[in-house]
């Protein structure tokens, strides 16, 4: 809203209330101000004049605990951007696709596996394939939580050409 009421846009019924404009020669906050003094720890002043009432707030107030002082180090992460979003949904489709692609890879290699190796040892085996790529995909979103966007895709590509499933890549659903 601007502050000369005829350079606005619309004009509506009412619009020539004075308690419409806002105060022009009046600074927006003061230091000594009550609203400002009223803030709990931790809280930020927000809105027109804020800039003046943050620095005087943060100054006068001490943190009662120690563990406030980290808190307010600490930045809030920023949440993710569409493209992010979009990223990490085609990324996950990929492996559970891969998740899918060593079940039945796996399940086509149990016959001729059976020669090379015990039961017991292929089980393990096929079990581990099949939860590596749920695992290296929850690992890598939990460990690149306070890291740049780029270096969690470089993470999340770099597992899905590891862990591609080369028995049903090789072998298909129907085999040689």
């Amino acid at each position: 809203m601007s502050r000369d009421r005829e350079e606005d846009a619309f004009r509506w019924e009412g619009d020539g209330d004075p308690t419409l404009d806002a105060p022009t020669s009046e600074p927006a906050a003061r230091a000594d101000s009550p609203r400002v003094a009223d803030l709990p720890a931790g809280f930020t002043a927000v809105g027109r004049g804020s800039e003046d009432a943050a620095g005087t707030a943060a100054i006068d107030r001490e943190p009662a605990v120690e563990g406030d002082v980290a808190a307010r180090d600490e930045t809030p992460a920023a949440p993710l951007g569409n493209a992010m979003l979009i990223a990490l949904g085609v990324l996950g489709g990929v492996y559970a696709l891969w998740v899918i692609g060593w079940i039945i890879g796996g399940l086509r290699l149990q016959g001729a596996a059976q020669y090379l190796v015990a039961d017991v040892m292929f089980q393990g085996s096929f079990w581990l394939a099949v939860l590596a790529a749920p695992i290296w995909f929850a690992t890598t979103f939990l460990l690149t939580r306070g890291s740049r966007a780029w270096v969690r895709l470089v993470w999340l590509i770099a597992g899905v050409v590891l862990l591609v499933p080369w028995p049903f890549v090789m072998m298909g659903t129907v085999g040689q």
